[in-house]
Formats: structure tokens, C-alpha cells, sequence
């Protein structure tokens, strides 16, 4: 049978679709994908997927004209069923305009526009609420992404200096949400780099500033050489970045899409979570992995995403979160070891 899923959510709602691409492919044989253009080159490796179809829903395919020109193409395919697990008017009405005649979504979204409606749970993490779309409490709830051999040249290039199998701690400054940004990284830096470890800072092209801002701070505080901290931000593809920080010994980022890349890549998590909660369904779902976050504010969480500025004009969910809090919580996990 030929299936089709519909993910044009966010990068990392993209990543944590992966287990349910897998249920669907051992079902069914591999699935085809519709996502954005972004999320694309995440899944046009993983051997659940046969073909990724991009929907530029902001850009070229933007309005009822793309949506329909979409969905056209689609009809052509004759997909039998389609799995619709972001809740979008315009992902449901895709599968509609497409007639695929089996159309399975959650009672919570777009029921009229299904033929069949799966509940959501609430309560429960996102890649489980994925998972209830094909009923399989019991599936391999990990993340994965597969990158490729040029994919891992390409991020061990990066670190230029022929210390490529150096070991590193991963930092992920960066988020689309300004009050996700928790304003320690540049003193985690220093502070992890004066105990000797290695700093490879990974991000988009908008994150370049925030590493810089991060070199700064580890070049001012020890004497160590310039390969002790690398600003990879921007410097990279998405898959590249997967396979830089499947290298690293932890990663620690914020509430963004470097938590859901390192969860597959199987890397050790450190996740920040400010304005946002775990409770959401986005902490870390490997073991021994950690969430970590300021849990006596009244005030948080404050929305579903983290504004771009904190609506009562203090940030405390981020600025008392403490360096020290993180390097303790990092040395749980047992990716690093104090050295004083």
C-alpha cells in the first residue's frame, strides 16, 4: 500500500515524526513525506522514507493556488492513505483536496476532514501523541536521522584544525523564540574550557553572533588555543550539523531543534527549558538525559512557544537559571567529570 504523511510543523516536531515514519514503513513499506523545504534534507536519507515531496507553504506554494497545485500532484500519485500528525487546516485540507481516500488525523484537529480520527493524548511526550496516529504504544520511541559519509567529512572539516576526533562539548545557543534563549552560554563556555574541554558551538546563519559572542568569552577567560572553542554556526547543512553533534560528547541547548537532532544522533542532552516546560512533550527521551529549568516561577510557563520578549520584563525563567546548575547537571549525565 502506498502511504503518505503530511509534516510541515517545525524542524523539531519533524525529527520526532521519525518513529512514526518507521511504523509505517515496516506496515506499509517506505512512506513519502510532504514537509517544508528546510526539513527536507532531514528525511531524504532515513530509510523510512521513499521520495520527500517539499510544500513551500510561506514561499512559492504559498496561498489556496500552491495548496491546490499541491494537492494536484498528489492525486496524481494515487496514495491510498495519508497520515496527517500536524494539526493544520492547511495540512488537512491537503490530504482532502488530494482525494486520498483513507485519511487519518486526530479528533482534536480536523475530524470533519478525515475519514478516520485518532485521539491525542495530552498528557503524554509528542513523539507518543505521534505515535497514538497508528495506534503503537509499543514502537521505538527514538528519534533517528541517517546522515551520510560526506554529511560527517563535511562536520569534521569544520573543526579545521586536524584535531577532528578531539573530544567536544556541543553548545546550541540559538532559538526562533527570544525568551528561549538562555543568556549563560558564553560563561558556560569559559567555564567548561578553563577544565580543558573542547567548545564547538552549532547553529543557523543567525546564530553566528551568539558564537562569536561565545568565542569572545572563552578567548578572554583562558590563554587556551584558538581550537578550543570553534563557532560552527551557519557554517554547516542541517545534516551536517545531525553529524557534528553525534560526534559531541553532550550537547546543551535550549528548547529548539538541536535537542531533537542530538536525540537522534543518540548524543547526551542537556535541554534548557525557560518560558517553556518539559510537560509541553519536548524534553529529552533518551535515558539519563536532562531537562532543566526554573520550576518555582508562577509565571511559567508563559505560551506554547516562548515569546520574543518576556511579557512581564525580568526573564527570570532564564536569568536564574545558574551556570553552576548547568555544569552540575551536565556532570550527571556523565559526559564530562569536574576537574577542580
Amino acid at each position: 500500500m502506498t502511504s503518505l504523511a503530511i509534516q510541515t510543523a517545525f524542524l523539531g516536531d519533524v525529527v520526532l515524526t521519525t518513529p512514526l515514519l518507521r511504523v509505517l514503513a515496516q506496515r506499509y513499506g517506505a512512506v513519502d513525506v510532504v514537509t517544508t523545504p528546510a526539513a527536507a534534507p532531514l528525511l531524504e536519507t532515513h530509510p523510512a522514507v521513499r521520495a520527500v515531496i517539499p510544500y513551500d507553504k510561506r514561499g512559492a506554494d504559498a496561498g489556496a493556488r500552491g495548496l491546490l497545485a499541491l494537492a494536484h500532484r498528489l492525486r496524481g500519485a494515487q496514495y491510498e492513505v495519508a497520515y496527517v500528525p500536524h494539526q493544520s487546516l492547511r495540512s488537512a485540507l491537503l490530504a482532502r483536496f488530494a482525494r486520498i481516500p483513507r485519511r487519518v488525523g486526530y479528533s482534536s484537529g480536523w475530524p470533519f476532514l478525515y475519514t478516520e480520527s485518532r485521539r491525542r493524548p495530552n498528557d503524554a511526550h509528542e513523539v507518543d501523541r505521534l505515535l497514538a496516529l497508528v495506534d503503537a504504544p509499543d514502537a521505538d520511541r527514538r528519534p533517528s536521522l541517517t546522515v551520510t559519509a560526506a554529511d560527517t567529512a563535511a562536520a569534521v572539516r569544520v573543526l579545521d584544525d586536524g584535531a577532528g576526533n578531539r573530544p567536544f562539548v556541543a553548545l546550541a545557543p540559538g532559538s526562533i523564540w527570544g525568551t528561549k534563549r538562555w543568556p549563560g552560554f558564553p560563561a558556560l563556555a569559559a567555564r567548561l574550557s578553563a577544565t580543558g574541554d573542547r567548545i564547538v558551538v552549532v547553529g543557523g546563519r543567525d546564530d553566528r553572533a551568539l558564537g562569536d559572542e561565545i568565542v569572545r568569552a572563552v578567548a578572554g577567560a583562558t590563554p587556551a588555543p584558538r581550537s578550543a572553542v570553534v563557532n560552527a554556526c551557519g557554517a554547516l547543512s542541517l545534516r551536517e550539523s545531525a553529524a557534528l553533534i553525534g560526534r559531541a560528547r553532550v550537547l546543551v541547548t535550549n528548547d529548539s531543534a538541536p535537542l531533537h537532532l542530538a536525540q537522534a544522533m543518540g548524543t547526551p542532552t542537556v535541554a534548557l527549558f525557560g518560558p517553556t516546560v518539559p510537560a509541553f512533550g519536548f524534553a529529552p527521551t533518551i535515558p539519563g538525559d536532562a531537562s532543566l529549568g526554573v520550576d518555582r516561577l508562577a509565571c511559567r510557563p508563559c505560551s506554547k512557544h516562548g515569546p520574543a520578549r518576556c511579557p512581564l520584563g525580568h526573564h527570570h525563567c532564564m536569568t536564574e537559571l545558574s551556570v553552576e546548575q548547568v555544569v552540575a547537571t551536565i556532570e550527571e549525565t556523565g559526559a564530562i567529570h569536574r576537574r577542580d
